[in-house]
């Protein structure tokens, strides 16, 4: 079964915790302990990071498994994969101890039966889920190791009706399509990215998983109106600029397709990117530069015509290309393009380019020693 890489891993009992510059994580896995070892481990630590559960497995005498808890703020995301078991929340282990969470559970591979609050169902690859650990649940993993990246956010962090997100647990909510994806695409990049980001970033990507958690449960309840102003504010603008970066190819895209897409004016697409000191049309240019810039740097595209890599991204008349990016960048591209590719040439020093007045956004050209 393929691991995750294990920073700050302590050798000798698989369990480790890293701080420092980079987001808190502790991480375990079973490998690093003798095979008699390994489930009583698994046990002890899900009991410990998640609830107490009770577990079997038919390879307990070879038990594998990884999990990476990853602390963002007030939430806290999982990735994680183990060889096949059954992990089962009773009343009495309720009792014991409740730490009142809302449990996500994005499968990557594998398949589980989720059993809770009379659903029982089969989830498979893609697969998004909630259980509430207030509420007894069985789940079963089967059919290979499953693994995916799991989300726990505090239920009373979640402002929508207990009683109604009661509607939604183990059932199947849409993870790879609108609202889903949103929240399941930063989860997997949280995951993928986790050394990019500070403790001190934690609090704010907690209100975004927050609030992309909370949105996704109200659209699927239609009860977005139940959503705090605030709250649907910002996932409205996450989905109008997932949107605008799946479409950025089309010429033609532009603030009223844009807001036609979402059933929003566009006076009230306008107030969105207001917010955030910046236009509309000044996001998706800066968009379709970021690609064409990466593109320019491409060796693998050295021989493709600039306005062909320009048109790729939208940019439908190439001499109002060209003083985009030197207003960009500092020069034009084909400079950028030549500075870039010389600089991934073996043996030869990377070049400083010939202006440097690059605009803070904008990420910075080729250098030279």
């Amino acid at each position: 079964m393929p691991a995750f890489p294990a920073q700050g891993t302590t050798a000798g009992h698989g369990e480790g915790r890293t701080e420092g510059q980079m987001m808190i994580e502790t991480v375990f896995r079973c490998e690093d302990l003798p095979r008699a070892d390994r489930f009583d481990f698994w046990r002890e630590q899900m009991a410990s990071l998640m609830a107490p559960m009770e577990m079997s497995s038919d390879h307990t005498r070879d038990f594998r498994g990884e999990v990476r808890v990853l602390e963002v703020g007030a939430a806290s995301v999982w990735p994680t994969k183990f060889l096949p078991m059954r992990f089962r929340r009773t009343p009495k282990l309720i009792r014991q101890s409740d730490p009142e969470l809302y449990h996500f559970s994005f499968i990557q591979e594998g398949n589980l039966q989720v059993t809770q609050a009379r659903q029982d169902i089969a989830h498979g690859e893609d697969g998004l889920y909630v259980v509430d650990t207030s509420r007894p649940f069985d789940c079963v993993a089967f059919g290979g190791p499953p693994g995916g990246v799991g989300l726990e956010i505090p239920k009373a962090l979640i402002p929508l009706p207990h009683d109604r997100i009661d509607q939604l647990l183990a059932r199947p909510i849409p993870g790879r399509e609108g609202v889903g994806a949103l929240l399941t695409g930063f989860l997997t990049r949280l995951a993928a990215d986790r050394g990019s980001y500070r403790p001190s970033d934690g609090p704010r990507l907690a209100t975004v998983l927050i609030d992309l958690a909370t949105a996704l449960l109200a659209h699927t309840l239609e009860a977005e109106d139940a959503l705090p102003p605030e709250t649907h504010r910002r996932t409205l603008t996450l989905r109008v600029q997932t949107f605008i970066q799946r479409n950025l190819p089309d010429p033609k895209l532009s603030p009223a397709t844009i807001a036609a897409a979402h059933h929003i004016s566009v006076g009230h697409l306008h107030r969105l990117f207001r917010a955030r000191d910046t236009t509309v049309s000044a996001w998706i240019r800066q968009q379709r530069l970021d690609r064409v810039r990466r593109d320019l740097s491409d060796p693998g595209l050295r021989t493709v015509p600039l306005h062909e890599l320009a048109a790729r991204w939208g940019f439908a008349h190439p001499a109002g290309f060209t003083r985009a990016f030197r207003a960009a960048y500092g020069m034009p591209p084909s400079e950028y393009r030549h500075l870039a590719l010389v600089s991934c040439v073996p043996g030869v020093p990377p070049q400083h380019p010939a202006r440097t007045d690059l605009r803070p956004s904008a990420p910075p050209p080729p250098r030279r020693d």
